[in-house]
């Protein structure tokens, strides 16, 4: 299967992006230009040879590329020259043949799925010589001055990529590059950031200059104290709202444990010592005593809190202040969460992956009702 890093590889080599694909090899050195894509199989080597791009065949040689490696009908990158040679002539010669047989002049003898060579291909291949006269002469020395002017010119390119890209980590980095759309999105939002920024720093200003007027005007005295009433009333309001939402919750709580414990206990005892009164078998309990159990099915007086919570809730709606009653309370709890009697009452029936977690948890429940029973002696 082809790998992210080789499908950028192959897009380089098809879209002919030299800099780029010299700058993402150079970056990614253990990458093999050796692997095949599509249903004809072929690799980066056979792809360059069909477009004709000489100078990328020499990089992906450069880099490791093999010509040997052959397509799904057996074709080396030689024979996709060759027929691009004999399409065009002696300039796809020079460019693509030359480099592959320099390179493995052993490719020349490798047949095919049909048994052909590329030397056989390239017997037919026949250049033309024009006749030499004066203007073919200029037009030849034109064309070595542009030749010339075109390597200066890859020369420099090739300059410039050995420092494209050196010293920037985030260019054609491997969670993928920024395009022009990534570009524009970016550009855009930063702009509805700036004037956002703008737009508040003005409503900012207005309200500065709206509160410099204001506080040029003074209120009186009884305005600031209803002004001041008024805040303290809506401020108790708000307590006194938090404060009931806070004992829903605490009973919800407590009322959510009673019912775990009923449900998944099943016992009379231990519905009481949950509740505080003598409860009796529910079917529901019966039902519920026969599965297994996990850390979830365990009726935890607060399932994702610490034990100083669990305690909160279990104990919720105790006097405290009353010693006597508030001991018959944690009595019950401590009898309930006794890790011995718990391992008697469910122990059968934890699952084996939670269980030592249970267990563990229970234990520490039992230890701080044991702590908070000796603290009221």
């Amino acid at each position: 299967m082809v790998s992210r890093r080789q499908k950028k590889l192959w897009r380089y080599v098809e879209e002919g992006s030299l800099l780029k694909l010299k700058s993402y090899l150079r970056k990614h050195s253990e990458l093999s230009p050796n692997f095949s894509q599509g249903k004809r199989m072929r690799t980066p080597l056979h792809l360059v040879c069909c477009h004709g791009d000489d100078a990328i065949l020499r990089l992906l040689l450069e880099y490791g590329a093999d010509p040997l490696q052959r397509d799904r009908l057996e074709n080396t990158a030689l024979h996709a020259a060759a027929k691009r040679a004999l399409k065009h002539g002696k300039r796809a010669y020079d460019d693509l043949v030359v480099p592959l047989l320099q390179h493995s002049p052993d490719a020349l003898d490798v047949p095919n799925k049909a048994g052909v060579t590329p030397q056989e291909m390239l017997q037919w291949l026949k250049f033309e010589k024009p006749a030499v006269d004066e203007k073919c002469q200029k037009k030849a020395a034109r064309d070595a001055e542009r030749e010339w002017r075109e390597k200066l010119l890859g020369e420099c390119h090739d300059e410039f990529s050995e420092v494209f890209g050196k010293y920037d980590d985030d260019f054609l980095c491997e969670d993928g590059e920024e395009d022009f759309l990534d570009w524009a999105d970016r550009i855009r939002q930063e702009y509805v950031s700036k004037q956002r920024a703008r737009a508040q720093r003005e409503c900012a200003a207005a309200e500065a200059r709206s509160g410099g007027r204001k506080k040029r005007q003074r209120p009186s005295e009884e305005e600031h104290r209803e002004q001041l009433t008024r805040l303290q009333k809506e401020h108790m309001e708000y307590l006194q709202r938090a404060a009931r939402k806070e004992e829903e919750t605490r009973k919800g709580k407590k009322q959510r444990y009673e019912e775990g414990c009923q449900r998944t206990f099943g016992s009379s005892s231990a519905a009481a010592a949950a509740s505080g009164s003598g409860g009796s078998t529910t079917a529901s309990g019966t039902t519920g005593s026969k599965r297994r159990l996990s850390y979830s099915d365990i009726p935890w007086p607060s399932p994702r809190g610490t034990v100083a919570e669990m305690l909160d809730v279990m104990l919720h709606g105790t006097d405290r202040a009353d010693v006597p009653a508030f001991r018959k309370v944690l009595r019950r709890q401590q009898v309930l969460w006794h890790p011995d009697r718990f391992a008697q009452r469910c122990g059968d029936r934890l699952e084996e992956g939670d269980k030592q977690r249970i267990l563990d948890t229970v234990t520490a429940l039992s230890q701080e009702l044991n702590r908070l029973a000796q603290s009221l002696r």
